[in-house]
């Protein structure tokens, strides 16, 4: 599995994804936490740290290992996960 250097502390688990024709375990971070440690870290603010992830970390495909980014504050629509 790939890890994005220095976010460990934003890892949140691990999941399979497929990709090139087979399943692959994948590292799964909390785009959130990246964020906080980007504003703290290196001086940005919320703006600057999304726009730096979205372009330099979950922009980057490193091959079938590369990690999945979650933003778990995000708004998600009415009736995604409707349940009946």
């Amino acid at each position: 599995m790939l890890k994005a250097n220095g976010y460990d502390e934003a890892i949140i688990g691990q999941a399979y994804v497929w990709r090139d024709q087979g399943q692959h375990n994948v590292i799964v971070y909390d785009a959130e936490k990246i964020r906080e440690i980007l504003m703290k870290r290196d001086d940005m603010d919320s703006d600057e740290a999304r726009e730096f992830i979205e372009f330099n970390i979950e922009g980057a495909y490193v091959g079938v290992d590369t990690p999945i980014f979650v933003w778990t504050d995000d708004f998600m629509p009415d009736g995604l996960f409707k349940q009946d």
